[in-house]
C-alpha cells in the first residue's frame, strides 16, 4: 500500500512534468547578513563532540545511482557524519550523502539549503535539476542539498521487494467487507514489519527533529553562522521544526507549499481530502464542467474500477481503482498536467486504463522494468515516527462520512488511509503535531499558493502564526499547482529572490496574482 498524497513532495511533479501583484513591500533586514560564509567562526551546536564539528567535507565527483544518472562538473558529493542517536551524540555515526554547486560570482552569501519534501525525497538526485529554477540565486549561494538521514543514499531504507510491491496494488484501500478491511489492515501491518526488519536501529533515530539537528550541524560544517534554507511541502514543517530548536541560528529562510503545522494525523488528511477536491474543481472548470456533476461522473468511474479493475496494455496488470485514484491525483500537482488527466479520464471511460496507470506509475516510481523507487517507504518511516496518532478501525469508519462529504473522489481514500498508514507500527510516534513557534528568530518568508492541492493554501497563514509575532511573513500566490515559487509568477520570485539575495521581506499579507 502507498500512501496517495500525504504532505507529498516536489518530485510527484516532476514525475510528470517539466520542471501581476497587489500589495506593498518593504520588510526590515534584521541581521541575519553575510555572516553565514563565516567558515571555522560559524557557531557549533551545543553539545556535539569535537570530532564531528571539526570534520572536514571531502567533496569530489558525484556518481551516478541505480535512479539517476551522475551529474554535471559543476557538481560535488560528499558524505556528512552525524551521531545516530542525537541523545547520545559521542556514540554511532551514520553518513548524510550531501551534493552542492559553489556561487558562481564573488559577494557570496553563504549556502542555502534545500529539502524538497515527501518526507523521503532524495535531495541529492533533485537538486541538479532544480538549479535552473533557482538560477538567479546561484550566483550568491552554494546551492546544497542531501538526502536525509532514512533515504536514498544516507541509509536509505528499503521496506518491501518490488514483487510485493506489485501484489500489494490488488489490496483494497477503500475496503467494503470485513475480509477486506482485515487484508487492508493486515497489509499496513506486513510493511512496518519490513520496514523493522530492514531498518534496524536507525527505525527510531529518523525523526524530523532528528534531521533538524543534523541540519545544524550541516550549517556549521559548511561554515554558515546562520542557515538560510529553501524548504517545500514537507520541507516546510523541517524548517519550522528547525526554527523552533534553533531561532538564533535562523538566516533567510523560505517555506513554499506549507504543510499546516496545528494539524494532527485526521486534520491533515482532511485538509488534503479538501484541497485536493479544491484543485479537481478548478480543473473541472478550466474543461467546461460543472464541478459537481464532474466530481460525480470520476466517483462513478473509481467504484465501477472497485467491482472490475479496467485491463491496460501493460502485460499482466489491470487498472484498480487505488491505482485510478493514484493516476488523477498526479496532474493535479500542475496546471500544465491538466491536459494529461483529460486524456487518461477519456481513455478510461471509454474502457482503456492504461493512461491512467502510467500516471500512477509515476506517481508510485515504476520503471518499465517493475523497479519501484522507495520515497514512500523513507515517507512512512520518517511520519511514523513522527506522528502520535494511530487512528482505529472504528475511529476511522466513523469519519469517513465527513471526509466523503469535503470531497466525494477523494474523501475515502484519504480516510481510510489514516487507520492503514501506521497501524501496528513497531515504534511509537513523538508528537500529535510539530512545534514550530520561534520566538526571537529572523522572518522566515511563508509562501502559499490558493490552488495547492497537496498542502492546502491555508497552512500558509496557520504556519506563520505558529511561528510568531515578527517572524512569520506570508507571502500568498493566487495560482494553480503545488507550490508557488518558479510556478510561472514573476511576482512571487522576485519577492523571494529579493528576500533571499538582499536580506528584504516583502510585507506580510503581499499578494500576487
Amino acid at each position: 500500500m502507498a500512501r496517495l498524497v500525504r504532505w507529498t513532495a516536489l518530485t510527484a511533479a516532476a514525475a510528470l512534468l517539466t520542471a501581476g501583484c497587489s500589495g506593498g513591500s518593504s520588510g526590515e533586514d534584521r541581521g541575519d547578513g553575510d555572516r553565514s560564509s563565516a567558515g571555522p567562526s560559524a557557531a557549533a551546536p551545543s553539545g556535539v563532540p569535537e570530532a564531528l564539528a571539526s570534520q572536514a567535507l571531502d567533496w569530489g565527483r558525484c556518481k551516478s545511482t541505480a535512479d539517476s544518472p551522475a551529474p554535471g562538473d559543476d557538481w560535488q558529493c560528499a558524505t556528512l557524519k552525524t551521531p545516530l542517536d542525537w541523545s547520545d551524540p559521542d556514540g554511532e555515526t551514520i553518513g548524510l550523502a550531501l551534493i552542492r554547486a559553489k556561487a558562481t560570482g564573488d559577494d557570496r552569501v553563504g549556502s542555502l539549503l534545500f529539502n524538497f519534501g515527501g518526507p523521503g525525497s532524495s535531495g541529492v538526485s533533485m537538486m541538479p535539476s532544480y538549479a535552473d529554477t533557482v538560477s538567479s540565486l546561484h550566483e550568491r549561494y552554494d546551492l546544497v542539498s542531501w538526502d536525509p538521514r532514512g533515504v536514498a543514499a544516507s541509509e536509505g531504507v528499503r521496506c518491501r521487494s518490488d514483487e510485493a510491491i506489485e501484489d500489494a496494488e490488488s489490496v483494497d484501500s477503500t475496503p467494503d467487507t470485513p475480509a477486506e478491511e482485515q487484508a487492508y489492515l493486515k497489509d499496513a501491518a506486513d510493511f512496518g514489519k519490513g520496514c523493522q526488519k530492514n531498518a534496524g536501529r536507525l527505525m527510531a533515530h529518523v525523526s524530523t527533529t532528528d534531521t533538524a539537528r543534523d541540519m545544524d550541524l550541516m550549517r556549521h560544517v559548511l561554515g554558515d553562522e546562520r542557515l538560510h534554507y529553501f524548504g517545500i511541502s514537507y520541507g516546510t514543517e523541517l524548517g519550522g521544526v528547525y526554527a523552533h530548536l534553533f531561532p538564533g541560528h535562523v538566516g533567510r529562510v523560505v517555506l513554499d507549499a506549507v504543510v499546516d503545522p496545528t494539524a494532527d494525523t485526521m486534520g491533515h488528511a482532511e485538509n488534503q481530502a479538501r484541497g485536493f477536491q479544491r484543485a479537481l474543481d478548478d480543473y473541472l472548470k478550466s474543461t467546461g464542467q460543472e464541478p459537481e456533476q464532474g466530481s460525480r461522473k470520476i466517483a462513478d468511474l473509481l467504484e465501477r474500477l472497485d467491482a472490475e479493475p479496467l485491463p491496460t496494455s501493460t502485460p499482466g496488470r489491470k487498472l484498480t481503482q487505488t491505482l485510478a485514484l493514484t493516476g488523477i491525483v498526479l496532474p493535479l500537482y500542475s496546471e500544465s498536467g491538466w491536459p494529461s488527466l483529460t486524456s487518461a479520464l477519456e481513455r478510461a471511460e471509454q474502457g482503456d486504463g492504461s493512461e491512467l496507470l502510467a500516471l500512477a506509475d509515476g506517481y508510485n516510481e515504476r520503471d518499465d522494468a517493475g523497479h519501484y523507487g522507495t520515497t514512500s517507504h523513507s515517507q512512512r518511516l520518517i511520519s511514523c515516527l513522527d506522528d502520535k496518532q494511530r487512528p482505529t478501525l472504528e475511529e476511522t469508519k466513523k469519519l469517513l462520512p465527513k471526509f466523503e462529504k469535503v470531497s466525494p473522489v477523494f474523501g475515502a481514500f484519504l480516510g481510510w488511509d489514516t487507520a492503514g498508514w501506521c497501524h501496528d507500527w513497531p515504534v511509537a510516534g513523538q508528537h500529535e503535531t510539530p512545534e514550530v513557534s520561534a520566538p526571537g528568530a529572523n522572518p522566515i518568508l511563508v509562501v502559499g499558493n490558493t490552488g495547492d492541492p497537496a498542502t492546502p493554501y491555508e497552512g500558509a497563514r496557520r504556519m506563520a502564526d505558529e511561528l510568531g509575532k515578527d517572524v512569520g511573513v506570508v507571502l500568498t500566490w493566487k495560482g494553480e499547482g503545488h507550490g508557488a515559487y518558479g510556478s510561472g509568477s514573476g511576482c512571487v520570485d522576485s519577492a523571494v529572490n529579493t528576500y533571499l539575495l538582499k536580506g528584504t521581506a516583502p510585507e506580510d499579507g503581499k499578494v500576487c496574482s
